[in-house]
C-alpha cells in the first residue's frame, strides 16, 4: 500500500479501516511490514466491521488464540462462512469446494483431528525423518547438477518449486510425469487459504479437486496390488481398517500433498532472497553451517510463507480485552506476530543467529504443521547443497512477488546467476 494510502487509512478512526481493502492492495501483498507496523501500534487486536472478521496483530495474543480450545479451526463453526442454507443456494460452486475440502485433519478439532493426524504422525518423526535425507539430497543434487552457470535463471522454476513437490510426490508414490498436473491442480486449490475468492477461481479450485481426488483414487486402488510403507500405505490402512472415511483419506492426501510442497517453496525463496539482499549473513553461513538451524527459523519468521492463519469462536472468547463472539472469524496476520517488538527484539532485522526464535509460520497449538520437520530438513539440505556447488549465487535482476494471492505469499521469480564450483 502506497504511503499515502496508508496515511488515509490509519487517519480515520480505528474501528472504520477498511482491512480487506489493505490485505489484497498488490503493495501490500508485495511488502506487508511498514503497514503491519504501524496498525500493530493501534493495538494487537482488531474488528473489521464490513466483514465482521477480527483481526490479530500481537505476538502473545495470537499464541492464546491457537492454544485455546474454545478457538478452533472447523469453520462450520462461522455463522456467517459457507456453512449455511443462504451460502448453498447463494453460492452453489463456492460451497460445493468448502464443503469438499471440509473432511481433513487441517479443518477439524478435538477427537477428529487427533484420529486424522495419528495415521501420519509416525512418518514424520526423527528416525522416519532420517530415512528420508537420502532421497531428499538425490533430488536435490539432481536438480542442481542441471543448473545452468553463467546466464541468469529463475531459481524459482528451475529449483524452488521443483524440490519439494518432487519429495512430496516420491513420499506418496506419485510418478514424476505427474508434476506438471499435480502442480496445476495445487496451484488452484491453495487459493482457498485467501478465504475471499473470485467466481472464476472458485470454479478452477473446485474442478482441481475433482481431478485430484479421481487420481488419489485411481492411486489407492493401484498401491493395495503392491503395498509398501509410505504415506500411502499409511493413508490405505486407515481406511481399510475403518479409522477414516473414504473422503477423509482423499482430502487428508491432497491436503498434505499440496501444503507439503507450496510452504516449501516460499521457504527456499524467500531464504535465499534473504540471504542476497543481505551478503554479510550469507557469508556467515557459508563460513559456518552451524548455523543452518537458527538461519531456516529466521527465514521463516522474517518472510513467512503465508500472511494469515484463521480461527473460529466456538463459544465467546476474550483475547486482550476483547470479546470477540461466538462464530465470528478470526485472522491472525502472522507478517505481524513475527515481528511483533514484544516478543523480537529488533524485529525488522535479519539475523541468521537469532535465538530464540519461536516464529509462528508453521502455526501452533494442536494444528502446528505436521510436516514442518520435513519443510526444514529440505531447507537444510537444500541451502548446504548449493552453497557447497556455488561459491558464487548473485541476484540477477529485480524479483518478483506473486499478486495473485492474498494468503500463500511467495516469488514467482527469484533471478540469479550462478558460479560453479571447479
Amino acid at each position: 500500500m502506497s504511503s499515502a494510502a496508508l496515511k488515509q487509512y490509519l487517519s480515520q478512526k480505528r474501528e472504520e479501516i477498511d482491512w480487506w481493502s489493505i490485505i489484497t492492495d498488490p503493495d501490500f501483498i508485495e511488502y506487508p511490514y511498514p503497514t503491519l507496523k504501524q496498525l500493530q501500534q493501534l493495538g494487537p487486536v482488531h474488528f473489521d466491521k464490513k466483514s465482521g472478521v477480527y483481526f490479530i496483530l500481537g505476538y502473545n495474543e495470537f499464541s492464546q488464540v491457537m492454544k485455546s480450545p474454545e478457538m478452533v479451526r472447523d469453520t462450520r463453526y462461522w455463522t456467517s462462512g459457507w456453512n449455511t442454507p443462504e451460502y448453498q443456494k447463494n453460492d452453489p460452486v463456492g460451497y460445493a469446494l468448502f464443503s469438499g475440502t471440509q473432511p481433513q485433519m487441517i479443518n477439524c478439532d478435538g477427537a477428529d483431528h487427533a484420529r486424522m493426524r495419528n495415521v501420519y504422525t509416525p512418518a514424520f518423526r526423527a528416525r522416519m525423518m532420517s530415512n528420508l535425507h537420502e532421497m531428499i539430497q538425490e533430488e536435490t543434487s539432481r536438480l542442481i547438477e542441471k543448473l545452468p552457470t553463467g546466464k541468469s535463471i529463475n531459481f524459482i522454476s528451475e529449483f524452488a518449486a521443483p524440490l519439494p513437490l518432487r519429495v512430496m510426490c516420491n513420499m506418496f508414490d506419485i510418478p514424476k510425469s505427474m508434476d506438471v498436473e499435480i502442480g496445476r491442480w495445487s496451484a488452484a486449490i491453495i487459493r482457498m487459504a485467501d478465504v475471499m475468492m473470485t467466481d472464476e477461481q472458485k470454479r478452477e479450485a473446485r474442478d482441481s479437486l475433482i481431478h485430484f481426488k479421481a487420481y488419489l483414487k485411481e492411486q489407492i486402488l493401484i498401491r493395495r496390488k503392491n503395498p509398501g510403507d509410505t504415506l500411502m500405505d499409511m493413508a490405505i490402512r486407515a481406511l481399510d481398517d475403518g479409522t477414516m472415511s473414504e473422503d477423509e483419506t482423499l482430502i487428508n492426501l491432497l491436503s498434505m500433498v499440496i501444503a507439503g510442497h507450496e510452504t516449501t517453496v516460499s521457504l527456499l525463496s524467500s531464504g535465499l532472497y534473504l540471504l542476497l539482499k543481505n551478503p554479510e549473513e550469507m557469508i556467515k553461513l557459508r563460513n559456518d553451517r552451524d548455523h543452518m538451524k537458527t538461519a531456516i527459523e529466521e527465514f521463516m519468521r522474517f518472510e513467512p510463507g503465508g500472511n494469515m492463519i484463521l480461527r473460529i469462536a466456538k463459544s465467546d472468547y476474550e483475547v486482550a480485552g476483547t470479546t470477540i463472539p461466538a462464530g465470528t472469524l478470526v485472522m491472525g496476520l502472522i507478517g505481524a506476530t513475527n515481528r511483533d517488538p514484544n516478543k523480537f527484539p529488533n524485529p525488522d532485522h535479519f539475523d541468521i543467529t537469532r535465538s530464540p526464535n519461536a516464529q509462528l509460520t508453521f502455526g501452533g497449538g494442536p494444528h502446528v504443521c505436521i510436516g514442518a520437520s520435513l519443510a526444514r530438513a529440505e531447507t537444510d539440505i537444500a541451502f548446504s547443497s548449493l552453497l557447497d556447488n556455488f561459491p558464487s549465487i548473485e541476484l540477477a535482476g529485480t524479483p518478483e512477488w506473486r499478486l495473485d494471492r492474498v494468503n500463500a505469499r511467495g516469488l514467482k521469480n527469484l533471478p540469479i546467476t550462478l558460479e560453479r564450483k571447479l
